[in-house]
């Protein structure tokens, strides 16, 4: 004679199949949702030319290892760490610049896409300067239809200027209104 399945292991087996459904079904729920905002992000994503030069917004097309590297080694973020710099990319409307494959230049915006807009990280490669690429970088960042909406853009810079008054960025008109929060040892560095 044949054991019997008791009921107690029958719902063992009905719960358990039951659970692998349900999780299953999550899963793919998820990955959906996950390419649906890929889908978003890449519609999202503009780009330049200039001969072998490329400028993209395309986040997964940036090299995190060079960005890094460079900001690092600026004034302004010395020695701040990876987890940062991505996690300020993951919050901002980057843009990369590259001489075919290689990221030569990067810079983004902290911005709420509509109003305000903070320029910030501007780099290009010291072997690539004084060919324009900077200007090139800064002017096609500002043609974005987000950034291009905003009515306030701020930055600051301790010696590019020249740059920035290209595109009519001027010194603050009143800046007794401007107040700032600064804390020298903030884990960011930035």
């Amino acid at each position: 004679m044949e054991p019997r399945i008791s009921i107690v292991e029958w719902l063992i087996v009905v719960c358990l199949v039951g659970f692998y459904a349900a999780a299953a079904a999550a899963i793919v729920l998820w990955w959906r949702q996950r390419d649906r905002r890929r889908q978003v992000e890449l519609a999202d994503v503009r780009e330049w030319q200039r001969d072998n030069f490329r400028i993209t917004t395309d986040t997964t097309a940036m090299d995190l290892d060079a960005i890094h590297a460079m900001l690092t080694r600026a004034y302004w973020s010395p020695g701040i760490d990876k987890e940062t710099v991505q996690r300020a990319m993951r919050h901002s409307l980057c843009f990369g610049m590259f001489d075919g494959t290689r990221q030569i230049g990067y810079l983004r915006y902290a911005t709420d896409r509509t109003r305000f807009a903070y320029l910030m990280d501007v780099y290009v490669l010291e072997e690539y300067r004084g060919q324009g690429l900077g200007v090139w970088l800064v002017g096609s960042s500002l043609e974005h239809p987000d950034i291009s909406r905003c009515r306030r853009l701020l930055l600051t810079t301790r010696d590019a200027h020249d740059l920035y008054r290209k595109f009519d960025f001027t010194e603050l008109p009143h800046p007794e209104h401007w107040m700032e929060r600064f804390r020298e040892s903030s884990a960011s560095q930035s």
